[in-house]
């Protein structure tokens, strides 16, 4: 109950290719310089979620026909006896497909994500104007926040709990928070929670914060990147790099949060 309550209440390879394994293996950052060159080979690879799905492209059914074995086509395949064109080892392929993989993750990473924030009238909401401002940085890990709120549910029961702004970013849309159609509160699978009305006590670790439920100082949270500990007792200093904010809000009976600047440990 103390840690919820917070501020208020203080598949497999085939065996002949295994002979001609370590033959013509392709360096993986020779493949990545292919493929950014732009290659028609990654299309290639890409379109094959196997080996063997790509050595049966160039198997005919005549081939199936006079061979009766379809390893055989395979491996007559890959020696380079059918298909059209120079056939790709297994190494090749391989590597080819890893370099894919890895250009594409790349690609992601590199795409900016957009904010849920942007674009919105915040005008009216101070909480969610204060959350606008620190989206961006709390997104690429700078600075981390948790929020303390304490208002009504839509039941009218009291509710009150810490929320690790970085995670609740992740693992839900908050762009309708921010466009006003739903209104931020604190939940059972946030970092705590406490429902005045039925006692329903909760607190849960997140990737980002460790929660310290008992200890003699009340209520703590560990960063889980710098392990600093950020005191949530509002008579108590909040920690290193660590600040306390109340936001003054008609939108909820209390609003507060407790900004940290991370830096990893060394």
């Amino acid at each position: 109950v103390t840690a919820a309550r917070g501020e208020r209440g203080g598949r497999a390879d085939r065996s002949y290719s295994l002979a001609r394994r370590g033959a013509g293996m392709a360096d993986d950052e020779n493949i990545l310089q292919e493929l950014s060159g732009g290659t028609g080979g990654d299309n290639m690879v890409n379109e094959f979620a196997t080996y063997e799905d790509y050595l049966d492209s160039q198997i005919s059914a005549t081939d199936l026909y006079y061979l009766e074995d379809e390893d055989l086509a395979r491996h007559l395949v890959e020696l380079g006896y059918r298909g059209s064109g120079e056939t790709l080892k297994r190494e090749e392929f391989e590597a080819r497909k890893r370099a894919a993989e890895q250009a594409r993750l790349s690609k992601l990473r590199a795409e900016p994500k957009a904010l849920a924030s942007a674009g919105k009238d915040l005008s009216n909401s101070p909480l969610l104007a204060a959350l606008a401002e620190r989206e961006e940085m709390v997104r690429n890990g700078k600075l981390t926040t948790i929020i303390f709120l304490r208002d009504r549910n839509s039941k009218g029961q009291e509710v009150s709990g810490y929320i690790d702004f970085a995670h609740r970013l992740k693992a839900e849309n908050l762009e309708p928070y921010f466009e006003g159609k739903r209104k931020l509160l604190p939940k059972p699978a946030d970092l705590s929670f406490y429902n005045w009305e039925t006692q329903t006590s909760t607190s849960n670790h997140t990737p980002n914060f460790q929660v310290i439920a008992d200890n003699e100082s009340g209520l703590l949270f560990k960063n889980k990147r710098d392990r600093k500990v950020i005191n949530v007792d509002p008579k108590a200093k909040p920690g290193d790099n660590s600040r306390r904010i109340e936001i003054s809000t008609h939108e909820y009976v209390q609003a507060v949060l407790y900004d940290h600047v991370t830096r990893r440990k060394t």
